[in-house]
């Protein structure tokens, strides 16, 4: 079954209509919920008359167990029946990066993983915000974590094909975004590594760069070694500013297979920074 907006109310309330909506009494829920837990072999998974009631009417909240049961009685997704209490499973990534673990359990365990989950949908090809990535993305060292303010600044990552700031920025690095700077600062710099970068929302993605606002038009500015152009948007019709970028976290040397082929220029700079790193 498919939840929509016209199931509504309380979870128990919600709960009850679908069973209506299917036509169950209490006591086909009972039965059912009999047949699973003995083929489960486990009693937990079993719901009596009387407790279904009790559920119904929010009189108590069912366990783990008995909401498998009511899900598969019911045929709507666990995740669903459980957003139904309030509890977004999803949402379980980014709640365990924003707990800070107190000093005596993070200094024994910062070789430990922490299972974090990853948008299969979302390529790494592309530039996006960390926390939007952060639905399901293998184990995540909590020696690499503990050390991001998440409540204070947003993360983003820069995709493996995106050259626009390269070589500043490499594509696979990390940027730390300070959300409560938003305005283009323009003429403050001496140089390419003082001038401000933005973290920037466009309707189709992503995008980091150097910012020029004139009239209502925000241009996005490459760095010259990347041979990119200059993209122009209207602001904030097309392009928002999600922050200015404060931190950089980044691989020092780019993957030959990483680098367009149409963009020897990038090769032979590569090449270049290896050369004087070699002993």
């Amino acid at each position: 079954m498919v939840l929509t907006k016209k199931h509504k109310g309380s979870p128990g309330q919600r709960l009850k209509a679908i069973r209506k909506i299917l036509g169950l009494t209490t006591r086909d829920v009972q039965e059912l919920s009999s047949t699973i837990s003995r083929a489960r072999g486990n009693p937990e998974y079993y719901i009596s008359q009387s407790s279904l009631t009790g559920i119904e009417n929010s009189e108590w909240t069912p366990s783990i167990y008995k909401l498998w049961t009511l899900s598969t009685i019911y045929q709507v997704s666990y995740i669903d029946v459980m957003l139904m209490f309030g509890v977004n499973v999803e949402e379980t990534g980014k709640a365990q990066l924003a707990v800070r673990l107190p000093e005596r359990s993070t200094t024994k365990a910062h070789d430990a993983s922490l299972p974090v989950k990853y948008d299969s949908t979302v390529g790494l090809g592309a530039t996006n915000q960390f926390s939007s990535m952060l639905v399901s993305w293998g184990e995540v060292p909590i020696s690499l974590i503990q050390h991001l303010d998440l409540q204070k600044y947003l993360y983003g990552y820069i995709g493996l094909d995106d050259y626009t700031m390269y070589p500043l920025l490499r594509p696979g690095s990390f940027v730390r975004i300070d959300e409560t700077d938003t305005r283009v600062h323009e003429h403050l710099w001496e140089n390419e590594f003082d001038r401000p970068i933005y973290f920037l929302e466009l309707q189709e993605g992503y995008a980091c760069g150097w910012c020029q606002l004139q009239g209502g038009i925000l241009k996005i500015v490459p760095h010259p070694f990347s041979q990119r152009p200059v993209r122009q948007l209207s602001h904030p019709k097309e392009v928002e500013i999600v922050g200015r970028v404060t931190g950089i976290a980044m691989p020092l040397v780019s993957r030959e297979a990483r680098i367009p082929e149409e963009k020897p220029r990038r090769k032979q700079l590569d090449s270049k920074i290896l050369r004087k790193l070699s002993p």
